[in-house]
């Protein structure tokens, strides 16, 4: 029997936020990818912090996700989440 995938916790700087405004589009965008499952997006420290199931999506088309919003994804850290 094939064992469910673990969530995973992507963390991601995004470089061109200018305000707030910028925050909520990507959070709005990001929540609506399949397989994400949370969304949190911080505009002073300029990272998001995505809940996803890596057998839904990839962190590829999470990256290129917020690339195609205009912004752009300086860096990155992937690691297991928390029950």
């Amino acid at each position: 029997m094939p064992q469910p995938s673990m969530d995973q916790l992507l963390i991601v700087r995004i470089e061109g936020m200018h305000c707030h405004r910028c925050q909520e589009k990507i959070k709005k965008f990001l929540q609506f990818v399949p397989g994400v499952h949370e969304c949190e997006v911080d505009f002073p420290s300029a990272q998001a912090s995505i809940i996803y199931d890596p057998a839904a999506v990839k962190v590829k088309e999470l990256i290129d996700a917020i690339t195609d919003l205009g912004y752009k994804a300086a860096g990155f850290t992937t690691q297991s989440a928390e029950p």
